[in-house]
C-alpha cells in the first residue's frame, strides 16, 4: 500500500488509513520536507524532538503498533514491529526512541501481568496518542534492579510512594509511568511490585520533576526524572502480584530486547545508504571512491555486518512466537550482538566518508548525528554487559544438554512470510532449560546429506566451536556462573552469541531457496566467513566472487532505492 504522490509527507490521504511508513514520510533529501533529514538536523541542533515528526506519527497512529489487536490496535507480531519502527529509525533515531520505544517499553509489563482493567486503561490512552514513560533505572544502582529504593508502603487502603527515579525517558510529558518500586523490605526476588500510575491523577505536592540531562546522542529525548514524597496512589495500581515485578521483568524483557535490535538496523542502513552515496559521487585518483579496494571492501562488510544483524534480531522477535520457552536466551543474546554489529560497521564507514563524518550539515550531516544516536539507542534499556549476564547462569545447561542434543529449529522461525501464532506475553519461558533449538539447527546442516560443501564446511567449524564451548561452559565454577562472574564467562556469551548469528543466517537462507538473493549461498558463505573470523576460526574472508556479488546487489539496492535488510523494500525518495 502507498500513499497518493501528491499528498504531503506526513499526511494520511482518505481511504489509506493505514499506509506505507516508508512512503508516509516522503523524500528523507526534500528540503522542503518537514521530515526530512535537514529538518531533523535542525531539531537536532535545538535539542527537541521532531514537532512535524510526531504529529505525523499520531496522524498515522503508530501507537497502535504497541497495543495487540485483542485490545484494539496492530501489534500482532513481534518481527512486524520491528519492521514498522526501522522505518522511522531510518529517518530520526531521536524520533524512534522518543516517541515509540520509551511508550513500548511502559506497556509491555502491562500486556504480561496487568489485569483486564489495566490493560484495557493502557490500550485506550496510546490509542488516543497517549504517551507512557517506564521508571526502572535509579543511579545509584544503575541497572541492578533488585536494589532500587524507591519505596511503596502500605497505607490503610492506597500505597504511598516515597523515592526517586532520575534518568527516564519521556517522564516529563507522560500520561502515564510503569513504575518500578520496593513494597518489602525482606531481601529476595519478591520484594519489587510494579505500579502503573495515572500521571494527572497524582497530587502534585507529593511529586516534584528533576532536572533534565543533555544527552550526546537522540538530544531531543527528553531525560529526566521525579522525586516522590509519600505520594499516595491506589491499591490497584500493582500491575500483577504483588512482589512479582522481577518476574515480570524477566518474561517482559525478552519482547523489548526482542524487537528493539530489530528497530535499531534502520539506523545502519541509512548510514550504509549515506556512505555510498559519497563514495559514487566522490572520485579520487582518478575513479569513484566506491571503486577503491578498501573503500569496496568496507561497504560491502557494512552490508554483511547489515544482514547478519538482521538475521538475529529477526530470529528473535519470530522465536517469541516459535520458540517462546527458549527466548529468554535469544533475547539477551540479540540485544548483546546486534548492537555490537551495528556500531562497529558504522564507526567503519566513518572512515570511508572521512572528515565529512564529522559535519553536522549538509548532504552527509545525517551520518554524524545517527552515529552519536546509535550508541545512545542500542544503550537504551538494557546494556552488553546486563544482556551477557542473563545468559551465563544458563551456559552450564545449555552446555550438557542443549548444545549437543536440542533438535534443529522449526522452519517457522526462519520463514519471513509464514504466519505465527499469537504472542502469549505471560507464557513466555524465565529459562531455556537447556534446550538450544537455534544451535541445532547449525550442527544438524553440516551432517545432512547433500548440503552444499561449502556451506557445510563453514557450518563445520561453527559446529566445532558449539562443542568447545560446551566443554568449557558445563564445568564452569560456581563462582563463574553469575552475574559476579569473571571476564571468561563474558567472553564466551560473546563467543554464543556470533554461533547463534551464525546459525540464524542458516536458517534463514535454508528456507529461502526460491528467492533470488536470500536463496543464493553467495551472502551466506560471507556471512559465514565474516562471523568465523571473528572467532578467530577463519581468515573471514569471503569466497571469490561473493563479494562482488554483494557489492553488486548493494549498487542495484541503493539505484532503485530499496532496503538493504532482508525485507528488501522500497524506499521514499
Amino acid at each position: 500500500m502507498t500513499v497518493d504522490a501528491a499528498a504531503a509527507p506526513g499526511t494520511v490521504p482518505a481511504g489509506l488509513p493505514e499506509p506505507d511508513l516508508e512512503t508516509y514520510l516522503g523524500d528523507p533529501h526534500d528540503p522542503a520536507n518537514p521530515l526530512g533529514f535537514p529538518a531533523v538536523l535542525a531539531a537536532d541542533e535545538r535539542g527537541e524532538l521532531l514537532a512535524e515528526g510526531e504529529r505525523a506519527l499520531d496522524a498515522y497512529g503508530l501507537n497502535a503498533e504497541f497495543v495487540p489487536r485483542a485490545l484494539g490496535g496492530r501489534f500482532d507480531r513481534a518481527d512486524r514491529l520491528a519492521r514498522v519502527l526501522r522505518a522511522v529509525f531510518r529517518r530520526d533515531t531521536t524520533l524512534g526512541v522518543g516517541y515509540g520505544v520509551t511508550t513500548f517499553i511502559a506497556a509491555t509489563p502491562v500486556w504480561t501481568d496487568g489485569t483486564v482493567e489495566q490493560r484495557r486503561w493502557m490500550a485506550e490512552l496510546l490509542l488516543r496518542h497517549g504517551k507512557a514513560a517506564a521508571g526502572y533505572n535509579e543511579l545509584a544502582h544503575g541497572t541492578d534492579f533488585g536494589r532500587a529504593e524507591l519505596r511503596a508502603r502500605r497505607a490503610g487502603g492506597r500505597f504511598l510512594v516515597t523515592g526517586r527515579k532520575e534518568m527516564v525517558g519521556n517522564l516529563a510529558r507522560a500520561d502515564a509511568v510503569t513504575l518500578f518500586a520496593r513494597t518489602d523490605d525482606r531481601p529476595g526476588s519478591r520484594s519489587h511490585s510494579h505500579l502503573l500510575l495515572e500521571m494527572a491523577a497524582l497530587p502534585p505536592e507529593h511529586r516534584r520533576h528533576l532536572r533534565r540531562h543533555r544527552t550526546a546522542g537522540v538530544r531531543g529525548v527528553l531525560l529526566g526524572g521525579l522525586e516522590f514524597t509519600d505520594c499516595p496512589v491506589p491499591a490497584d495500581a500493582v500491575v500483577g502480584e504483588l512482589g512479582g515485578a522481577m518476574e515480570t521483568v524477566l518474561r517482559a524483557f525478552q519482547v523489548t530486547r526482542s524487537v528493539l535490535p530489530g528497530m535499531a538496523v534502520g539506523i545502519v542502513d541509512t548510514q550504509l545508504r549515506t556512505v555510498l552515496r559519497f563514495a559514487l559521487d566522490r572520485r579520487l585518483y582518478g575513479l569513484p571512491v566506491a571503486e577503491l579496494p578498501h573503500a569496496r571492501t568496507t561497504l560491502v562488510d557494512g552490508f554483511l555486518d547489515l544482514l547478519i544483524a538482521d538475521c538475529l534480531a529477526t530470529v528473535a522477535a519470530r522465536a517469541l512466537h516459535v520458540l517462546p520457552d527458549q527466548t529468554s536466551v535469544y533475547s539477551a543474546a540479540a540485544k548483546y550482538l546486534v548492537p555490537k554489529l551495528l556500531q562497529e560497521a558504522a564507526h567503519r564507514l566513518a572512515v570511508v566518508l572521512g572528515a565529512r563524518s564529522y559535519l553536522r550539515d549538509g548532504p552527509y550531516g545525517i551520518f554524524q548525528k545517527n552515529l552519536r544516536d546509535l550508541l545512545a539507542a542500542t544503550l537504551t534499556h538494557a546494556s552488553a554487559a546486563v544482556c551477557q549476564a542473563t545468559i551465563i547462569p544458563q551456559l552450564p545447561r545449555l552446555a550438557r544438554q542443549g548444545w549437543r542434543c536440542s533438535p534443529p529449529a522449526p522452519p517457522a522461525l526462519f520463514r519471513l512470510s509464514d504466519p505465527l501464532p499469537p504472542l502469549d506475553f505471560g507464557g513466555l519461558g524465565l529459562s531455556a532449560r537447556g534446550v538450544d533449538n537455534l544451535a541445532g539447527t547449525l550442527r544438524e546442516y553440516g551432517t545432512r546429506p547433500g548440503a552444499d560443501p561449502a556451506v557445510a564446511g563453514l557450518c563445520g567449524l561453527l559446529a566445532a566451536e558449539l562443542g568447545r564451548l560446551a566443554e568449557v561452559c558445563a564445568d564452569l565454577p560456581p563462582r563463574d556462573r553469575t552475574v559476579v562472574a569473571g571476564r571468561r564467562s563474558f567472553d564466551l556469551t560473546d563467543r554464543y552469541a556470533t554461533v547463534l548469528a551464525a546459525a540464524a543466517c542458516l536458517g534463514v537462507w535454508h528456507h529461502h531457496r526460491d528467492d533470488p538473493f536470500l536463496g543464493d549461498a553467495r551472502w551466506l558463505l560471507a556471512a559465514l566467513a565474516r562471523l568465523a573470523g571473528r572467532l578467530g576460526l577463519h581468515p573471514g574472508t569471503a569466497p571469490d566472487g561473493a563479494r562482488d556479488h554483494l557489492f553488486t546487489e548493494l549498487l542495484t539496492r541503493h539505484e532503485q532505492r530499496r532496503s538493504f535488510d532482508l525485507v528488501d523494500r522500497r524506499l521514499a525518495g
